[in-house]
């Protein structure tokens, strides 16, 4: 986790769920209509800059010059705050990923099964997430990658790692530049959302192939 997620409500919806007013970012009732976001793709995130909210799209991946593998997408939430990978994007790069929910896949008779996890009440998500600032930039393949936690409490069923969640009122505090390395990782234990706020259903094979998008594959799998 997390490989694929769904980035499709409007920025009204997202930005009213934190509760931002509408001269703090640009409002638009326009959905984004992701519904099938894949890694090596620009993704919309939230960043704070000189003290002010800012919605750009970054790549979803981060590989430095000296990393001569794939980019990385994820980062595990238990070591993000002391590896030397990931260190400093901590300290100085922190942001979140508004999302509707993400996909993950199990084995079931010998095939691969996806299933779409989301929000019992289908409230906004809204994914931690590290990356290299200021994100209004170009950088390359040095973007942002999603913090991941453990799962626990019936996820596990479905997968061992998922996106690290945090509440609505927790977002502010995550992303200001006032707040301390320390303090943001106690912002990643204390406002989590359980996982016994989400639920699933088994969903198309069609969200495997990066190039299909559409309602229909968040939608139960008939």
């Amino acid at each position: 986790m997390c490989g694929r997620f769904a980035q499709y409500s409007s920025r009204d919806e997202y930005f009213e769920s934190l509760g931002l007013k509408p001269d703090e970012l640009t409002f638009d009732p326009d959905p984004i209509g992701r519904f099938n976001v894949a890694p090596g793709t620009k993704v919309l995130l939230l960043s704070e800059r000189e003290h002010a909210l800012h919605f750009d799209p970054v790549y979803w991946g981060y590989g430095p010059e000296w990393w001569d593998k794939q980019p990385l997408i994820n980062a595990r939430g238990e070591t993000a705050a002391s590896g030397r990978m990931f260190k400093p994007l901590w300290n100085h790069g922190r942001a979140i990923v508004p999302a509707n929910g993400w996909f993950e896949w199990k084995k079931e008779d010998g095939k691969k099964q996806p299933f779409y996890i989301y929000h019992r009440k289908e409230q906004p998500l809204f994914f931690a997430a590290i990356g290299r600032q200021p994100f209004g930039q170009d950088h390359g393949k040095e973007g942002f990658v999603t913090v991941t936690s453990s799962s626990n409490k019936g996820m596990v069923d479905i997968h061992d790692r998922r996106p690290l969640v945090i509440t609505a009122d927790a977002v502010r505090e995550w992303l200001s530049n006032d707040t301390s390395p320390q303090r943001a990782e106690e912002i990643a234990h204390d406002a989590a959302v359980p996982e016994q706020e989400f639920t699933w259903h088994p969903v198309s094979k069609k969200v495997g192939n990066i190039h299909n998008q559409g309602k229909e594959l968040v939608e139960p799998d008939k």
